[in-house]
């Protein structure tokens, strides 16, 4: 295997007009939050807004890694407890028959190390990642694209975006019937409907790991998970079936996972800065640096965690200087996902809260 890439801070271009490309995400962003914040009498995130479940459990660093991955949080093995949030990624609350993608947000707990700016005082570290190994716009100008086609549908009829639903979801399957995809079908609404727990979920953006570079993956690794690798949920008539089926599998069995990193080995082949190009695995397999054990529990309460739900916010800024989010897309990411966790804490009354320890949730 190649040698990985070592960090400089020389890897990424930022272009003349990203501040003002970051400002028009924050516009896009502020119009959903208005919205919906009108439609529910309550905040909730721009992206991601509907949570499937959240789930605590703990991550256990391996011990023995070899010198390239014993980097930044993985340096030092031992366990940390940690908080799994499952969701999909429109800004609206939607019926879960309209296919969208999976995402799963990762907080570890007492992480030592020097912080990211935006994280100082925090003893955390966050990953945010979809089921899909590439972000859906090549630049930050890319991504405000897309969110302005999505923000004016916000609020928009529920049926008609089923009917889209469909559609799209037709013509992805047709891709991928020869062994095609489309990130930007898939986050319209063509997604293939998986069963969240049996995914496997991917940064999909680069970052700092230590002196290297890499991506981060979370990949089912119990039977049980494993098992509904294949399997999709039929959401017809059933406005929350997600919900029900994550309660159902982690209530009877939890659940085991492996988070693995992809290190970047040559910076022409897997680009910083165009999050679409997918990264060979051939050329640089994803490697196991800690696994989470997450035991039976209950992952959605109405009610209980509804109030989680709005004290945590998570973003890839959350972390350690050890593993600084890189390129255009994670750069243009780090002032919108602040501004969506600010809004909703002033709307609601409610202070985002970085636990130190799972406890603090229940406080």
């Amino acid at each position: 295997m190649a040698n990985p890439v070592l960090y400089a801070p020389s890897v990424e271009t930022i272009e003349p007009d990203e501040a003002e490309t970051i400002r028009g995400l924050e516009e896009q962003m502020k119009i959903i939050l208005d919205t919906t914040s009108k439609d529910y009498g309550h905040a909730v995130r721009s992206v991601h807004a509907k949570g499937h479940g959240i789930a605590r459990g703990t991550l256990t660093v391996h011990a023995d890694l070899p010198p390239e991955l014993a980097q930044g949080l993985f340096a030092t093995p031992g366990t940390h407890e940690a908080i799994l949030r499952l969701s999909t990624n429109a800004g609206d609350i939607l019926d879960d028959s309209i296919d969208l993608p999976r995402g799963l947000a990762l907080k570890i707990l007492d992480v030592e190390g020097e912080r990211l700016p935006d994280s100082a005082g925090d003893r955390t570290q966050d990953f945010v990642m979809v089921n899909g190994p590439t972000f859906a716009a090549a630049t930050p100008k890319a991504f405000l694209g897309n969110l302005k086609q999505l923000a004016p549908t916000t609020d928009k009829a529920e049926g008609g975006k089923k009917l889209l639903s469909s559609l799209f979801r037709a013509a992805e399957g047709a891709l991928e019937a020869v062994g095609g995809q489309s990130a930007l079908l898939t986050t319209l609404g063509g997604a293939k409907p998986v069963h969240p727990l049996g995914a496997t979920y991917y940064s999909q953006t680069a970052f700092r790991f230590g002196n290297h570079i890499a991506k981060f993956s979370l990949a089912p690794v119990s039977q049980a998970l494993k098992d509904f690798a294949d399997q999709t949920i039929n959401a017809d008539g059933r406005p929350d079936a997600i919900r029900e089926g994550v309660n159902e599998l982690l209530i009877e069995q939890g659940g085991v996972w492996e988070l693995r990193v992809q290190f970047c080995t040559d910076l022409e082949a897997m680009p910083i800065e165009n999050p679409t190009v997918l990264w060979d695995e051939k050329e640089s397999p994803f490697r196991t640096v800690a696994t989470l054990d997450v035991s039976p529990q209950v992952a959605w309460q109405h009610g209980v965690s509804d109030r989680t739900e709005d004290r945590l916010s998570f973003s890839p800024w959350h972390g350690l200087a050890a593993h600084q989010p890189l390129g255009g897309v994670n750069r243009a990411r780090r002032d919108p996902y602040r501004f969506s966790a600010d809004y909703r804490s002033r709307f609601n009354g409610c202070p985002m809260h970085e636990p130190a320890a799972l406890a603090d949730l229940e406080s």
